[in-house]
């Protein structure tokens, strides 16, 4: 090795440490666990303004969003698409019944959301959430963007219960 090229290693600067994916960057292509299961990440929704993001979970057939906010601490829900319908964004009721439980409002809020891979909503847009809770804790999910009603039941996950595997 010539002695350029001793010194142009020596003057060249190191790589910078790659950082370690954090939960709330994880996207399509990343692998999580959730509760002991595995899951394939497929898509994202996220909203820059409350810091928040809901992941599109995949396991073999099975898929589940994962709703992910950092709050004074980070809060985890993970949900599962459900059928229903509602008529217009505007008349959301405040109690809703489904399956013989009564879900109340927790929670209404709207954003911009920025869209990446398979989500239910494939371009972002402005979103309006609608957040429900049960007395026996289950959890009721509304979205509307663009004319379309999504819903989804879930439950609260434990921050321990949640862990990223592999980023890509």
């Amino acid at each position: 090795m010539s002695i350029f090229k001793r010194i142009k290693n020596i003057m060249a600067k190191p790589e910078p440490v790659k950082a370690e994916k954090s939960i709330l960057s994880l996207a399509p292509g990343d692998v999580c666990e959730v509760s002991l299961v595995t899951y394939q990440v497929t898509g994202s929704s996220r909203n820059r303004s409350r810091n928040a993001v809901v992941l599109t979970l995949q396991d073999g057939s099975d898929i589940r969003y994962l709703s992910i906010e950092e709050r004074e601490r980070t809060v985890f829900a993970l949900y599962e698409q459900i059928d229903g319908r509602l008529d217009t964004f505007d008349e959301v009721p405040t109690t809703l019944e489904l399956d013989d439980r009564a879900y109340h409002m927790e929670e209404n809020y709207s954003g911009m959301i920025a869209a990446s891979g398979k989500t239910p909503f494939m371009q972002g847009g402005e979103q309006y959430v609608w957040q429900y809770q049960s007395d026996d804790m289950k959890l009721l999910r509304v979205e509307w963007l663009d004319g379309r009603f999504m819903l989804y039941v879930g439950e609260s996950v434990l921050p321990a219960d949640v862990r990223v595997i592999r980023g890509a």
